[in-house]
């Protein structure tokens, strides 16, 4: 692993987090959606740029 995916997967679990904290408090949808996307996109990268895949 190097830097550049370590910090797309961090990232990434840091959004998941908050996609929970946010459905807890009841928040829209649409901002849940919106974050669920970029979390996504996030974890996706990382995986992507790991060497496992070189």
């Amino acid at each position: 692993m190097n830097g550049l995916s370590t910090a797309f997967i961090l990232v990434g679990l840091f959004l998941v987090g908050g996609i929970y904290s946010f459905w807890k408090q009841k928040m829209p949808r649409s901002l849940i959606t919106l974050l669920s996307i970029g979390a996504a996109m996030c974890l996706v990268a990382g995986v992507m740029r790991l060497e496992v895949w070189n």
